[in-house]
Parts: C-alpha cells; sequence; structure tokens
C-alpha cells in the first residue's frame, strides 16, 4: 500500500490529510487545486513526486530512480510551470504543448504529472486552452494546480476539478485585500513614505505579510492587463488595478509584478521580514519609476 509522506509538511492541516486519504485509496481525481496558504505549493510539490515515485510505502521515498530525477529536474513525465517565479509561465504556446503531452503516453511512471504553481497569473486564453484537456481527461494523467484564491480561475475550470484549501494563521480575505490595495495606491505616491509605512505595519506578522504581497502581485497582473486591453481582474480589487494601469506603462506594472513575486519567494526562504520589506519598498519604487 502507498502512503504520502507528510512528515515533512507537519502543517498540511486537514485538506492534506484529506489528500493523504485519496492517494492511499488510489481515488485522487484527473486535476486538482490547491487554494489558500503559501503551504499549497510545498504540498503540490511533494504530491506530484509521489506521484512519479517508484518506491514502496511511504512516497515520495527520495531515494529511488524516479525520485533521483525529480530532484535533478529531469523526469520525463513530470512537467512543471511556476507562475510564482515567472508571471509568464504560462503563455498559450506552453499550455497548447501540455494539452498535447497530457495524451502521449508516460514514459517511465504510472502516469504524466502536470504540476503548474500560481496558476493565478495564468490569463483567460490560457485558462481556456487548458480547459479543453480537464473537459476530455486522458487516462493515467495527473494536473496539480496551484492558486492564492480559487476565484482567481474561471469557473469553467474549477467546476472540473477538485479543490483543496490550505488554512492558516491569515487575516481575513477582505483585510489581505485591504492591505494589498492602499499597497497599491501608495506606489503612484510621490514620495516613498506612505509605502514604507504601510509595509512596515506589516513585519510583525510575516504570514499576513506573505498574504499581503500574493494579493498585491495580483493586483499588479491585473493592471498590466487592463493597460493591454484586457476587461478581466482576478485580484477582486479593480479599483487600484485601474489606478495603476492609468498611471503605468504596461512594461513597468510587469515590473511591479515581478518584484512582488521576489518579495514573496524570499519570504518562503524566511528573509528577515526588515530587510525585505525595506529592499521592496525600493524596488517597488524603481520599478514605478518613481
Amino acid at each position: 500500500m502507498s502512503v504520502l509522506n507528510l512528515h515533512e509538511i507537519p502543517d498540511a492541516g486537514a485538506a492534506g490529510k484529506q489528500l493523504s486519504l485519496l492517494f492511499q485509496e488510489g481515488r485522487l481525481p484527473h486535476a486538482l487545486i490547491l487554494e489558500g496558504a503559501p503551504v499549497r505549493n510545498k504540498v503540490a510539490r511533494l504530491l506530484a513526486r509521489a506521484l512519479v515515485c517508484g518506491g514502496e510505502g511511504e512516497r515520495p521515498c527520495g531515494r529511488c530512480p524516479a525520485c533521483v530525477k525529480v530532484q535533478a529536474g529531469s523526469h520525463p513525465d513530470l512537467t512543471v510551470l511556476d507562475g510564482d517565479a515567472d508571471p509568464r509561465a504560462f503563455p498559450i504556446d506552453a499550455i497548447r504543448a501540455i494539452r498535447s503531452d497530457a495524451y502521449v503516453k508516460p514514459n517511465e511512471a504510472p502516469g504524466k504529472v502536470f504540476l503548474l504553481l500560481g496558476v493565478q497569473s495564468m490569463t483567460e486564453v490560457s485558462q481556456n486552452a487548458l480547459l479543453k484537456v480537464f473537459e476530455e481527461p486522458p487516462e493515467n494523467v495527473t494536473f496539480i494546480l496551484t492558486t492564492v484564491s480559487v476565484t482567481s480561475l474561471l469557473p469553467t475550470i474549477r467546476s472540473r476539478a477538485q479543490v483543496f484549501s490550505f488554512e492558516g494563521e491569515v487575516a481575513p480575505e477582505e483585510e489581505i485585500q485591504k492591505d494589498a490595495a492602499q499597497l497599491a495606491h501608495a506606489v503612484l505616491a510621490k514620495n516613498e513614505s506612505e509605502l514604507l509605512f504601510r509595509l512596515a505595519g506589516l513585519i510583525r506578522d510575516k504570514t499576513r505579510l506573505a498574504s499581503v504581497l500574493e494579493q498585491l502581485g495580483l493586483i499588479f497582473r491585473d493592471a498590466a492587463v487592463l493597460r493591454a486591453g484586457g476587461n478581466v481582474c482576478l485580484s477582486g480589487s479593480e479599483e487600484p488595478a485601474r489606478a495603476l494601469a492609468s498611471a503605468l506603462t504596461r512594461d513597468r506594472l510587469m515590473l511591479l509584478y515581478e518584484e512582488a513575486k521576489k518579495a514573496g519567494r524570499a519570504m518562503e526562504r524566511n528573509a528577515n521580514a526588515a530587510l525585505l520589506v525595506t529592499a521592496l519598498c525600493s524596488g517597488l519604487r524603481e520599478a514605478a519609476g518613481r
């Protein structure tokens, strides 16, 4: 019997236990969406490794040839696209390539796994392209998507996947949105004092800071879409997104997005919050041309 090895992620919570049970019973759906607290990405990566692992008992074992290949980034049956690391990770051509590859038999593992992290940055066009393979899923293929909030995805995508919500000690969503919206407006201020003041207020709560940074990245992403002529806001904060889109070029908006994501990745590495906030303030101001 194969068991999902969640020992290295003690804060996986109820959603982790549910995934573990489905994995053990061989009842994982063809498409999963992991949303919520940052731990979602850790669980998603572990689950992807477990699905291609060739070991016995607890998986991933970390020792078998498949696990070694995953660690080297060379397993032929595991495809990873990271929208948290690169907001341009999901162009339409990449999604079409995934769609075609999904119908090709796996090389070594029992099935193919497509791990798509940070899909809140995926455009509506790319989501619609992905929907086609969700509607007619091939056998032995698993899609694992992660996002800040499932609301960032089209209803048609959500309806064809099973959603697992990861909870953490985070502020209510409306508070996170308010904090991020205030930061977005502060980016446009004449001097940096307002931005630094609002960021400094988050230093003592690293979990909240991480959530605000994720939401801020979504606002910057929405602003870039609006500036390019789009009309879909996935952040739920349309007003600050439109204000940014009216004031800045698309290139500057993408630089802002990348600054927010870079800070978020630093948070995941347990960076010093005070130093991170100081660097972020400078980076955002420079990206905005202020």
